[in-house]
């Protein structure tokens, strides 16, 4: 293979490599909308549907690292059919669960399958496309991957209106079907010609130390409280361990990653900026949900569709990025995009329980704009600096930050929005029962799940008709503290991007340093370690 021409079969490689991407992303904004279908016709109490959603997360995240860096070392291709397999067995049992149990059990293994497919795309993309076509082609990567969080609601919304619940994990099995097919005849095998040892005891500290960190947030997000020991511990201790791997990689001979490749500030501002849109991103996103189906009342399908705005925004700039970034460099290109970001998370703060559609779907263009044109250059920056032997590594690094600080942003904003909810909501909610009250102040949802328990035992006869005073306005109430919430969210979000741009226009390099890495370098080579 021409090492800057790129692989003959390059431009198919990425279609197949598509699909695979396309499965995995779609999975889990695809569960969101059955959830409570779910939970009805298995019983299932609200930790266990937590933890059906939680499992897969964490798994995800802390295997990720350790799959890229084996498909660095015995092949990639290898390792994305073997993910994908697992993947597809594990959904086709998760469409046939009796219990919660389960499904967490059957969740988990679908983890570990696309910890294992997601983390070779990327690097795959970087191992068959040479300098000039890497940009191009991360950028359709990206757009594509923002698609996909944006149709899986639609996708999820049909197969529900249509089929059984199951249908949303058994869908899953006919693409794993044809990604492994065309992955076999089309993807060429690729890996690290001279791999080192591998250092077992960093990779087992990697996976410890992320899914502890990961599930401390995940814990913080479900209690909205981080001041207690079963949030702070799992946190503190994540980080912990997660500082002793970062230790002892920069003493061992035969590193997992060798750290130092974040003294390149193409590395590091790459990494830092994703990890900023995408917590704002996730954050507001989980907002945008409720937002849609418990203040404006749409179906799932509905609120699905009116998500698409932010998909076609990025699917539009993301591919075309490239060319941005060759003309004026990294840096303008994602401040700039960092900017307009915050500019659409703004719009959420004008948006009300009355506001026209079309001032939704202009805020969430405006916001996809912005991230099309961070995301795909981020991620050049992070694998530009990664030589083609070790793209796994990087790869995985880049994946597992878009995790992290994905659960980070909907645990952290989401708590804001709890916590303003209750404050503002609490009043109100002396109406209800009095052994109802504290739920009902957890979420808009579980506000107006308390308020028709009360409507049906009203209508039961079971309690006397008094009991539906108030009811009214605690609905109204409910409506507005939302609103108040997440104009809170909207406001931590355009902080978090403008200072996300901030950080891109001083750390990322300008014009001069933005050209991809060329492999002809043997230097670059010992930036990552096997």
């Amino acid at each position: 293979m021409d090492q800057h021409a790129g692989h003959p079969r390059r431009w198919a490689t990425l279609g197949v490599l598509i699909v695979c991407l396309l499965v995995v992303v779609l999975d889990n904004t695809i569960l969101n909308v059955a959830l409570k279908t779910i939970q009805e016709d298995l019983d299932a109490s609200q930790s266990q549907l937590e933890w059906a959603v939680n499992s897969y997360t964490l798994i995800f995240a802390g295997l990720m690292f350790t799959a890229g860096v084996l498909g660095d070392r015995y092949g990639r291709r290898l390792f994305l059919i073997i993910g994908l397999l697992v993947f597809g067995a594990a959904s086709a049992a998760s469409a046939f669960v009796d219990t919660p149990a389960q499904l967490i059990t059957t969740r988990a293994l679908m983890g570990i399958g696309a910890a294992m497919v997601q983390p070779q795309t990327l690097s795959i993309i970087t191992n068959v496309f040479g300098p000039k076509e890497r940009g191009k082609a991360i950028g359709i990567w990206a757009g594509f991957s923002g698609l996909a969080i944006a149709i899986g609601p639609i996708t999820g919304g049909f197969l529900l209106e249509h089929f059984w619940w199951g249908s949303v994990f058994l869908v899953n099995v006919p693409f794993v079907i044809v990604g492994s097919v065309a992955a076999l005849m089309i993807v060429p095998e690729s890996r690290d010609p001279k791999p080192r040892r591998l250092d077992p005891f960093g990779v087992v500290l990697s996976i410890v130390g992320i899914s502890t960190l990961v599930y401390g947030i995940i814990h913080g997000g479900e209690t909205g409280n981080w001041t207690t020991p079963g949030v702070l511990g799992p946190i503190v201790g994540g980080l912990a361990l997660i500082a002793v791997f970062v230790w002892m990689e920069k003493r061992s001979t035969h590193p997992a990653l060798d750290v130092t490749l974040f003294k390149n500030p193409a590395f590091s501002a790459g990494t830092v900026t994703l990890a900023v849109v995408f917590f704002a991103m996730m954050g507001l996103t989980f907002s945008s949900a409720f937002y849609l189906q418990a203040i404006r009342d749409y179906s799932p399908l509905e609120a699905g569709a009116w998500l698409l705005p932010v998909a076609v925004a990025i699917l539009l700039t993301a591919p075309q990025s490239s060319k941005l970034v060759a003309r004026f460099g990294s840096r303008a290109v994602i401040s700039t995009g960092m900017f307009i970001a915050g500019l659409g998370m703004g719009g959420y703060y004008f948006l009300d329980s009355d506001s026209p559609m079309w001032l939704f779907a202009v805020t969430i263009f405006v916001m996809g704009l912005g991230m099309g044109n961070v995301m795909a250059p981020a991620t050049e920056s992070i694998m530009s600096a990664v030589p083609r032997d070790k793209a796994g590594a990087g790869s995985a690094v880049n994946n597992t930050v878009r995790m992290i600080a994905g659960a980070l942003g909907v645990a952290i904003l989401g708590s804001v929005l709890s916590t303003t909810y209750r404050s503002n909501v609490e009043p109100d909610l002396k109406v209800l029962p009095e052994g109802s009250r504290h739920d009902a102040g957890e979420s808009i949802g579980d506000t107006f799940q308390a308020v028709a328990q009360v409507a049906k035992s009203v209508a039961q006869g079971k309690t006397p008709p008094e009991a539906l005073n108030g009811l009214d306005i605690l609905a109204r109430s409910a409506n507005d503290a939302f609103i108040a919430g997440m104009h809170n969210v909207a406001i931590c979000s355009v902080i978090i991007a403008w200072a996300g741009a901030i950080l891109a226009a001083i750390f990322m390099p300008g014009k001069k340093s933005a050209a991809p890495v060329s492999e002809d370098k043997p230097q670059i080579a010992e930036k990552v370690a096997a």
